[in-house]
C-alpha cells in the first residue's frame, strides 16, 4: 500500500506546478512583509497549482499551503537570503525557506493573539526539529476526500478521528503547525464542551487530531488574528494618489 501512495504521491507532485504564472490580486510589497512578520506567525499562501486549486475549490477559501514563520535559523539561500520559514510541501517534505520563495503569491499573516515568548519559541522550535520528515500524500488525499461534496462522503466525515498514514514520520503543511501549536496548548479549532452546574457554567476544550487541519483553519480560527501588513505599518488614505477621474495612469 505504500507504495502506491508514494506512487500518487509523486503524481500528485506533477500536478502541482503552477497552472499560470499570473500576479497577485493585490500587490505585494516585500518590504512591508518583512517588518510585519514576527516568529510564531502562520503564513498563508494562496498556491497557483492545479492540486492548490482543488484545494482551494473542496475547503472553500482562497488558501492552499501554510509555513510558519520562526526567523532566522542559520540556513542560507543561494543568494545569501536567510531561511525564516519552515514548511511541508510535496516535493520535499518538511524543508526551511527564505520569505522571498512567496513573495510572488497572495499571502495572509495569522497571528496567534497572547501567545507569550517562551511557548513562542517552543512552537517555532517544535517546527524546526521535523525538517527532514516526508510529506503524507494519503492525509492530503484524505482530505480532499473529506471536504469532497458527496453524501457518501459526508457519511465518512461523521466517523472520522484522524486522518493519514499515521506514519510519525511523514506530515503535511497545515498539520506540522497544528503539532507546533498543540505543543504548548495553544487553540487553533478546538472542540467547546459546556459543563453546566447550579454554581459554575465551564467551557472544556478538546484539541482536533492535528491530521484533521486545513490551511484555512488558521484563517478562521477565532484565536488568530489576521495581521495585514499595509495596516500594520500605517495606512492613511489621504496620502494615496489617484488617477484624476476620466484619465487613464
Amino acid at each position: 500500500m505504500g507504495w502506491m501512495i508514494d506512487s500518487v504521491g509523486r503524481l500528485i507532485a506533477r500536478l502541482q506546478k503552477p497552472a499560470n504564472l499570473s500576479e497577485p490580486l493585490t500587490p505585494i510589497d516585500p518590504t512591508a512583509l518583512r517588518d510585519t512578520i514576527r516568529p510564531g506567525d502562520v503564513l498563508l499562501i494562496e498556491g497557483k497549482g492545479r492540486i492548490s486549486g482543488g484545494i482551494k475549490y473542496l475547503t472553500q477559501s482562497a488558501w492552499s499551503h501554510s509555513a510558519l514563520y520562526v526567523g532566522p535559523i542559520g540556513c542560507a539561500a543561494i543568494d545569501g537570503e536567510p531561511h525564516v520559514l519552515i514548511e511541508a510541501n510535496i516535493d520535499e517534505g518538511v524543508v526551511s525557506a527564505p520569505l522571498s520563495k512567496y513573495l510572488h503569491c497572495q499571502t495572509r499573516i495569522c497571528r496567534p493573539v497572547g501567545l507569550s515568548e517562551v511557548d513562542c519559541e517552543k512552537v517555532c522550535r517544535y517546527a524546526s526539529e521535523r525538517i527532514g520528515l516526508g510529506y503524507d500524500f494519503k492525509n492530503v488525499i484524505d482530505l480532499m476526500r473529506q471536504f469532497f461534496p458527496w453524501p457518501a462522503a459526508l457519511r465518512c466525515r461523521r466517523r472520522t478521528i484522524a486522518l493519514g498514514s499515521a506514519d510519525a514520520s511523514r506530515i503535511i503543511c497545515s498539520s506540522l503547525i497544528a503539532q507546533a501549536f498543540d505543543a504548548v496548548r495553544y487553540p487553533i479549532l478546538p472542540t467547546i464542551t459546556h459543563i453546566e452546574s447550579q454554581t459554575v457554567r465551564r467551557e472544556i476544550a478538546e484539541p482536533r487530531h492535528s491530521s484533521l487541519y486545513a490551511p484555512r483553519d488558521f484563517d478562521i480560527s477565532p484565536y488568530f488574528m489576521v495581521v495585514k501588513p499595509t495596516l500594520a505599518r500605517g495606512f492613511n488614505y489621504k496620502d494615496m494618489h489617484w488617477v484624476a477621474r476620466g484619465r487613464t495612469p
